[in-house]
């Protein structure tokens, strides 16, 4: 995307400080659009179909900004399906949860399955 990644705004490196007269600032009516932006795209992912989508590694630079500094979602590489709670039959299997993505991610539902095991 032609304005890079969240990152690169949020967190630039020596080169990007260098590369610039004037390093790159996002006003606080952009970061309101940035996350309106992101949270719209979970939403699309987590709601809008028959069976959700999980990203499972949201992080700065997974969210990139085109020429008007709307932000899209990327990297889907991980991404997994939420199957239906209901489509399986028998009650009395067991659900092992493991942690994907990067530290500090947890998918949506990770911890009522979790506490269901228990």
């Amino acid at each position: 995307m032609v304005n890079g990644s969240l990152d690169d705004w949020l967190h630039p490196n020596q080169e990007e400080l260098e590369a610039y007269e004037e390093p790159k600032k996002l006003s606080l009516v952009q970061r309101l659009n940035v996350a309106m932006d992101v949270a719209c795209a979970l939403d699309y992912l987590h709601h809008r179909f028959e069976t959700s989508i999980i990203h499972c590694d949201l992080k700065l630079s997974n969210v990139f900004l085109d020429d008007d500094m709307i932000a899209h979602v990327g990297d889907f590489g991980i991404s997994r399906f939420l199957l239906d709670a209901n489509y399986n039959d028998s009650g009395n299997q067991t659900k092992s949860v493991g942690i994907r993505g990067s530290v500090g991610y947890m998918p949506p539902g990770a911890l009522a399955e979790s506490s269901k095991e228990h």
